[in-house]
């Protein structure tokens, strides 16, 4: 896809998807790559514009990231940002040195030079600064654009290479004018027009789709999330009646969802969709297994066999498309110091082996969730499905602790139900990340009608975050929580007691198992 593109080299910065983000709030798109990325790469790339991340490293430690220094030599502009600046001045002959006192939190920056960089900035403002070292001798060619109180050097810039540096971190929002600074350094310094838009995005994706597929046929597992959602019909668009969407019904999913998705997609958008109905294997499978772990391998073999049946059935195709979004590659091609231990296995259990012998197709694998809600909406995607909450891919099953029978499933089912039900009616629900309901192992003792019952247990679960890394639990209004509890025990058979979740990821994760 031709376009202006910006290249964010990756130091470890905790922020380094959020700085991608933002730039592509400012119309523009650009690609977070390794930090020792090969400089052919780099110049293959033919970036606009190049940002340095932060990161956690000290650039006198052995063995920190570094660039190469010929980076500084492309010809174009180049922002680097906390370690980014750091690692600038020391490689460019500048000095770096521990900061007297370190700056953690709000600090004020004040500018010393009015530049375009600056632009729209008053004299004074707040910034977010997180850092141990500084530059404290400024490399040749450059000048100092601000200070702080702890730092006498906060920003620098080479006016004649078009070099700049923040020692604080503009792509948080405690920086209040930070998208004005990157608006700045896009548009004023680098002359970047802000093109990358969803339009454009379509124009590309279907044009690079027909490029990639030609006259073959394309299968896509269609699960009625946002993101297979979105590329079914952005690739029906691009390939029209050569994509095969199969839907896998595993009994294992919300209220009416089959019905749902072939209202949707075999209705409305006259898709070729095809409904495997496998509820029995999947139960049949589950029966007596009690381990979350053990669980989802099941849910993803089963899915994956199948899957298979049903796509030989169509015939010969050569293409397998997938849902993928640009943080998975992130994930998947970053460099790590060191291996992450396993808390569970992911939730998106669609991944297909190699060995069926497919083609992948991933017209998503640049845009982050954000943008993929309004690529949804562009394409004509209602706002219920595109704004829909994430699902996990072994569905109910890990939400229903202990034993998985249709019981147990009806159950949670229609508690989920008035759950999604009450909280659309939630001002703030687009605020939302997830809200559903967890059925627990035990039971308790209740009054209904002056009767004992002995009945389940349910346990509420709404949470707020931006990319499920971290998540903090909602504060939601009483009357909301009251009104999803009574309904719940009233209308649902076999639950006589509702409880909330106010535990945060870290140190819990959002979904129970």
């Amino acid at each position: 896809m031709q376009k202006d593109t910006v290249i964010i080299l990756d130091f470890g910065s905790q922020y380094n998807q959020l700085i991608a983000r933002r730039v592509r709030e400012c119309n523009v798109y650009c690609a977070l790559m390794p930090y020792n990325t090969a400089l052919s790469k780099i110049k293959a790339m033919n970036p606009r514009a190049i940002i340095l991340s932060g990161g956690p490293s000290s650039v006198h430690k052995k063995g920190s990231p570094k660039c190469s220094k010929e980076v500084f030599e492309l010809g174009v502009p180049v922002l680097g940002i906390c370690y980014g600046m750091q690692l600038m001045g020391y490689l460019l002959g500048g000095k770096v040195g521990k900061s007297s006192r370190r700056e953690y939190g709000h600090t004020e920056l004040i500018i010393d030079k009015r530049e375009r960089f600056f632009s729209g900035c008053s004299r004074k403002e707040k910034v977010w600064m997180s850092h141990g070292d500084q530059v404290i001798i400024l490399p040749e060619g450059f000048n100092k654009l601000a200070h702080t109180k702890n730092s006498k050097i906060a920003s620098i810039y080479n006016p004649e290479k078009k070099i700049y540096g923040v020692q604080f971190h503009p792509e948080v929002v405690h920086t209040p004018k930070g998208m004005k600074i990157f608006k700045n350094f896009l548009y004023e310094v680098s002359g970047i027009r802000p093109t990358w838009t969803m339009k454009s995005f379509i124009k590309e994706a279907i044009k690079d789709i027909r490029f990639q597929v030609k006259k073959e046929g394309v299968v896509l597992g269609l699960s009625g999330g946002v993101d297979s959602s979105v590329t079914a019909v952005l690739l029906h668009k691009a390939i029209g009646k050569r994509l095969h969407c199969i839907f896998v019904d595993n009994g294992l999913l919300r209220k009416d969802e089959k019905h749902n998705v072939i209202k949707t997609f075999k209705g409305h958008f006259h898709m070729d969709l095809r409904v495997a109905d496998a509820e029995d294997i999947f139960l049949k499978r589950l029966k007596g297994v009690i381990d979350p772990e053990k669980k989802r391998k099941i849910i993803g073999r089963e899915f994956i066999r199948v899957f298979e049946e049903d796509a030989k059935r169509i015939g010969k195709i050569k293409f397998l498309a997938q849902g993928t979004l640009y943080p998975d590659v992130i994930e998947s091609s970053a460099v790590k110091g060191a291996p992450s231990s396993t808390i569970k296995t992911h939730h998106n259990v669609g991944g297909l082996p190699k060995k069926m012998g497919f083609s992948l197709i991933e017209p998503l694998k640049d845009l982050f969730k954000d943008e993929v809600r309004r690529l949804g909406k562009e394409l004509g995607l209602s706002d219920e499905m595109v704004y829909r909450q994430p699902f996990p891919g072994p569905g109910l099953a890990v939400r229903i602790i202990g034993d998985i029978t249709k019981e147990r499933l009806d159950i949670l089912r229609e508690a989920d139900s008035i759950v999604q039900e009450e909280m659309l009616g939630y001002e703030f629900f687009k605020t939302i990340w997830q809200s559903f309901a967890v059925l627990l192992p035990v039971k308790s003792v209740g009054v209904m009608g002056d009767k004992r019952t002995y009945e389940n247990v349910l346990a509420l679960r709404v949470v707020t975050s931006s990319d499920a890394m971290t998540a903090d639990w909602a504060k939601i209004p009483y009357d909301i929580l009251g009104k999803i509890s009574n309904r719940i025990i009233n209308e649902v058979k076999g639950v006589n007691r509702v409880v909330y979740d106010i535990s945060s990821k870290p140190p819990s994760t959002i979904e129970w198992e």
